[in-house]
């Protein structure tokens, strides 16, 4: 079974920072907005989770290539049948 490559193995970690940065976006804009770190807070945390339940939606949208293809019929077949 061939080892999934390193941009495999990085994209849920990807996904993790790019939510982290935009929920940290966020919270400033309603903290220097409010004044108000609870409020803050809260919106970081919904922000953090809608947007990584966003992306992951739109990573599960994209059609796999070729390769792509290839390596899943080879991960369910793995005699070569």
């Amino acid at each position: 079974m061939a080892k999934p490559s390193r941009k495999d193995r990085t994209r849920p970690a990807e996904l993790l920072i790019l939510s982290a940065v935009m929920a940290i976006f966020t919270g400033l804009i309603v903290l220097m907005s409010t004044r108000d770190i609870v409020l803050s807070l809260i919106f970081v945390g919904i922000v953090f989770i809608l947007v990584l339940v966003v992306l992951a939606m739109l990573v599960l949208a994209v059609r796999p290539d070729g390769d792509e293809l290839h390596d899943l019929d080879e991960q369910d077949h793995p005699g070569g049948h």
